[in-house]
């Protein structure tokens, strides 16, 4: 059996791919980087080339390949350009294990490619089960890998399922904190900046999810996510504010019994769980001091001051096209936000102007699932458009 295992990690320079390295670099003697894939953050990827020397690397912008290539040409290090390179490295032979930690929908064709190959994953992006879940489940079937879920709710479920027979589980609870304004009055939802969107109270994240999270789309994202994952009817998917974090997710049982994991908001945690297959694997991370908190606390979910999260349930419900397009738009708005361009609450109206105006379709194939994300992102820009001109 070999002892140490080759991994490859898609999106090494956002917050996912950089905890995973942490953890890699922890656990030195169970694994070693064969493969890196990122945007086109140069420095921080020639840090990691530098100090990994992975056998390959491709970054998505390909006028940064030029720069990466002057300055990190390392003897046996191969640097490539665009979606092509991407998919060469997610899908390297030497591999064992692909970390899909791409931000969006720019993940799905690394991951599906990744999983035809015969790689297990560890899946941060949330996107690729979003856009065309039952497509790419049904690949990890037929080749046999498994996907293990990196998202700290996700990764809760599946150890709090530990392989309970389906018809055991009544129903899947997500918890979310509810972002940085649960507590902020609907009317003042209007003025929000993005600085202070970006300001997760819990977690460290990249500018898209810490958004999505401020919004509550994340959260609907993770429900679509859940039901490809756990194979779970979205009426029996629940979520529960609990702003403390410390309950990562739980599922009921049909005799009413609830487990659940909990742990600090480190996303250390799930990924060496994912990167070791489910082996629980000794840490020097911080744990629970259950005697200094003083209180654990749950409530419904706001829909109304939060529509994103009925969109989502609604996009999921009529399934089809309707998801993939939901999250397109979504991502559109978001980096409009982002830029100043809407409003805060723009983002969901677009998202919701986007869905109405969507004819579903049966996504059969990857190509299905990437044309109703390019008409969901057209749609949207055009109607971002005509606010801004307006």
């Amino acid at each position: 059996m070999k002892s140490v295992k080759n991994i490859v990690i898609l999106g090494s320079t956002g917050s996912i791919g950089i905890s995973a390295l942490d953890i890699i670099d922890r656990q030195a003697d169970r694994f070693q980087v064969v493969g890196l894939v990122a945007g086109g953050n140069v420095g921080k990827i020639g840090e990691q080339i530098r100090k990994y020397k992975p056998k390959i690397v491709a970054l998505f912008d390909e006028s940064a390949v030029k720069e990466v290539r002057r300055t990190c040409s390392l003897k046996g290090v191969k640097i490539l350009a665009g979606i092509d390179g991407i998919i060469e490295a997610a899908t390297i032979p030497e591999s064992d294990f692909v970390v899909s930690a791409i931000v969006g929908a720019a993940g799905l064709l690394p991951t599906i490619s990744a999983v035809n190959a015969g790689k297990d994953i560890g899946l941060a992006n949330k996107e690729a089960l979003v856009m065309a879940g039952e497509i790419v489940m049904e690949a990890a079937r037929k080749k046999k890998v498994k996907i293990i879920p990196v998202d700290s709710e996700h990764s809760a479920i599946y150890q709090s399922l530990s392989g309970a027979p389906s018809k055991s589980v009544k129903k899947l609870i997500l918890t979310a904190s509810g972002g940085a304004f649960r507590n902020l009055p609907k009317d003042e939802m209007e003025n929000i900046k993005p600085e202070e969107a970006l300001k997760h109270p819990n977690w460290n994240m990249g500018n898209k999810i810490t958004i999505d999270s401020s919004t509550m789309m994340n959260k609907g994202l993770e429900v679509i996510e859940a039901k490809w994952l756990f194979d779970m009817d979205p009426d029996n998917i629940e979520v529960l504010i609990h702003p403390q974090s410390i309950i990562h997710s739980m599922v009921e049982f049909v005799d009413t019994s609830i487990i659940g994991q909990l742990g600090l908001p480190d996303m250390r945690v799930p990924i060496s769980y994912a990167l070791n297959l489910g082996e629980r694997v000794s840490s020097s991370l911080g744990s629970v001091d259950f005697s200094r908190i003083k209180s654990l606390t749950f409530e419904s979910p706001d829909f109304d001051k939060f529509p994103c999260l009925t969109y989502a349930y609604e996009a999921i419900r009529k399934g089809g096209s309707v998801p993939a397009v939901l999250n397109a738009a979504n991502e559109v708005a978001v980096h409009s936000f982002i830029n100043g361009e809407i409003g805060f609450t723009g983002i969901a109206r677009t998202v919701k102007e986007v869905i109405d105006l969507h004819s579903r379709y049966t996504i059969k194939n990857i190509s299905d699932a990437l044309k109703a994300d390019q008409w969901g992102r057209s749609a949207a820009r055009e109607r971002i458009s005509e606010i801004k001109n307006n």
